[in-house]
């Protein structure tokens, strides 16, 4: 009977190929004390370890960006700052020099410190930055114990394979050879981590977070990856073949249709037009995203600026980032969110005490107000940067009217500043709120007096109307958008933007699925920002389904009292219009999807 395991699509396509499973590990280092008079000399060595890490890493950067282009290799950039970090050199010279450690022990225990502190956080930003942990450290042991790098070329593969591995690291990732993989299918990851985004550079199918795959799996196995759905089967039977080979044809006739479409309007087939933008996490993904065709970014995010590192961003630093992505949509709106750092997930700059339940705790806004020295940097630079184009404001986790009011106040603070110093802004920025929680939901009308636009954090508004941990596997099926409650609560966050004359988008992962916006578009809300990759597909869905059946089916599912008779009728509706075995029947969505 075959095996099947779901797990977290990464990067589209469906192979059927022989496992290839690649195990590697850190090398473990053997306590080693030395003499008092080598202590200097392997401050020596691990110093020169560290620089030919850094040089070797600037290597495969500089190759990336020839293969895969200049966005791809600002990935290894956290890498080369780590190896720079005072906190990470000079805590392995204290080792060395106050205990007599080897240089290798002595990194390896600083670098198992980090990975202690960065793994008690369940966010998927740090977990991704625990394998950039794993690639230095990897490299640098490597050099100090005298081992080779080790051959992640797959060489001794006779045919194309399908990698399976309990996780690869972005270096890894990179010295595979396409040539030789059909796809990629690891235990562990998310689809926003570094190997993940290399794998959809390189266009390997990829399925992450499997669980145990890679001990399930024997080299050699027949397997069927399908980096759409998310699904790994093992030793499939000649039907379940049949059924692939059907489902591919299918996709690949649809993609080659997407392709045509990037450059299109986003309008429904009566002629209601949709703001389609952008979600992007790092500012050179604005080219990518207007290549696929986004009308602006709906979603900055600026977290990459401060996690995993040591100190604040400066000021200028801030205001490149921000100025860059706003030129490269001079006509359109970029929306750039403020720090949405929480109880899980802080820089290493802020050292706070772990909080009981670090969801419902410190976070987002809260921090930003209580942080004056970290926020108002960020507000100034964001302020700059609307001299470039259209820039606005975005203020995550906002519950209450006085958080808006109090950030107001602060850009009010920082305008009359940056005018008195002669530095250029636009007076008319606009500030908004993401809506993520039913308290916001509920104010909504109060909110839109102060607010210029809100935006609606589909992801978290879930989470925190449901109660269900959108990270714990367990729960997966109750975490769905199709509960009667949330689109309640969409209804009538979106009626009181409606009402003050106020733009209502939506950022979350719900618009990303052709289900969610089938259910946007029929709630009245036209403007959805998305993953530059899903940018076509739902403009797809956006140019097939006429707004009125869309209000239609909606108008119905608002009556339904299940989160299953809610699907069945929405999907009902939309399969009117789409063959929605296109997308393998996963409307249950999880924040990674």
């Amino acid at each position: 009977m075959p095996l099947i395991r779901d797990g977290i699509p990464a990067s589209p396509g469906i192979v059927v190929g022989p496992a290839y499973v690649l195990r590697w590990a850190v090398p473990r280092v053997p306590h080693v004390t030395v003499p008092p008079k080598s202590v200097p000399k392997e401050v020596a060595r691990f110093h020169e370890a560290r620089k030919w890490a850094q040089d070797r890493i600037r290597e495969i950067q500089l190759q990336t960006a020839e293969r895969l282009g200049p966005v791809e290799a600002q990935i290894f950039e956290p890498q080369i700052l780590m190896l720079n970090d005072p906190d990470l050199v000079d805590g392995t010279v204290a080792y060395i020099e106050q205990n007599h450690l080897s240089a290798a022990r002595a990194f390896e225990l600083r670098m198992l410190e980090y990975q202690s502190e960065w793994s008690r956080s369940g966010h998927p930003m740090i977990m991704d930055r625990l394998n950039d942990l794993l690639d230095i450290e990897l490299r640098v042991i490597n050099r100090l114990t005298g081992l080779p790098d080790p051959d992640f070329t797959l060489s001794d593969a006779d045919q194309r394979v399908i990698l399976v591995a309990k996780d690869l690291t972005p270096t890894i990732t990179v010295q595979l050879d396409r040539s030789r993989i059909l796809g990629v299918a690891t235990d562990a990851g998310t689809r926003t981590s570094h190997s993940a985004i290399l794998a959809r550079s390189l266009n390997l199918p990829a399925v992450v977070s499997l669980t145990d795959l890679s001990d399930r799996v024997q080299n050699g196995q027949e397997l069927i990856l399908d980096g759409r759905a998310g699904r790994v089967i093992v030793e499939p039977t000649e039907r379940d073949k049949e059924v692939y080979r059907e489902r591919d044809i299918k996709i690949r006739e649809w993609e080659q249709e997407l392709l045509l479409l990037a450059h299109l309007e986003a309008v429904t087939p009566d002629r209601q037009p949709v703001q389609l933008r952008a979600n992007i996490d790092m500012p050179g993904e604005a080219e990518t995203a207007r290549v696929h065709g986004a009308q602006g970014v709906g979603l900055f995010r600026t977290e990459f600026l401060v996690v995993g590192r040591s100190a604040a961003p400066d000021e200028e630093e801030q205001y490149r980032a921000y100025r860059h992505v706003a030129e490269a949509f001079p006509h359109q709106a970029v929306f750039i969110r403020t720090y949405d750092l929480g109880g899980d997930k802080f820089p290493l700059f802020l050292h706070m005490p772990p909080e009981e339940n670090p969801f419902l705790g410190w976070r987002a806004i809260r921090v930003c107000l209580d942080q004056p020295d970290l926020f108002r940097p960020q507000l100034r630079a964001l302020l700059r940067a609307t001299a470039h184009g259209d820039v606005r404001i975005m203020l995550p986790l906002v519950n209450e009217v006085r958080e808006l009011q109090l950030t107001r106040e602060l850009l009010e603070e920082e305008a009359h500043r940056l005018e008195e110093e002669g530095i250029p802004f636009n007076p008319g920025y606009k500030v908004g709120i993401m809506v993520e929680t039913p308290a916001a939901a509920l104010i909504a009308p109060e909110l839109a007096q102060y607010a210029d636009f809100f935006s609606i954090g589909t992801n978290d508004l879930v989470q925190y109307t449901l109660a269900v941990d959108r990270g714990n596997a367990r729960l997966a099926p109750l975490y769905t958008p199709f509960h009667p409650g949330v689109i309640r609560l969409l209804k009538m966050t979106a009626d009181a933007g409606r009402q003050a004359g106020i733009e209502v988008s939506v950022c979350g992962e719900a618009a990303a699925n052709p289900l969610g916006v089938f259910l946007l578009l029929g709630l009245g809300i036209t403007a959805l920002s998305v993953g530059p990759s899903s940018l076509p597909e739902i403009k797809k869905v956006i140019r097939s389904v006429p707004l009125h059946e869309a209000r239609r089916a909606v108008a119905e599912a608002l009556e339904l009292g299940t989160p299953d008779a809610v699907t069945e009728a929405l999907t009902a509706g939309l399969g009117r219009w789409i063959d929605l075995s296109i997308f393998g029947g996963r409307w249950n969505l999880s924040p990674e999807q």
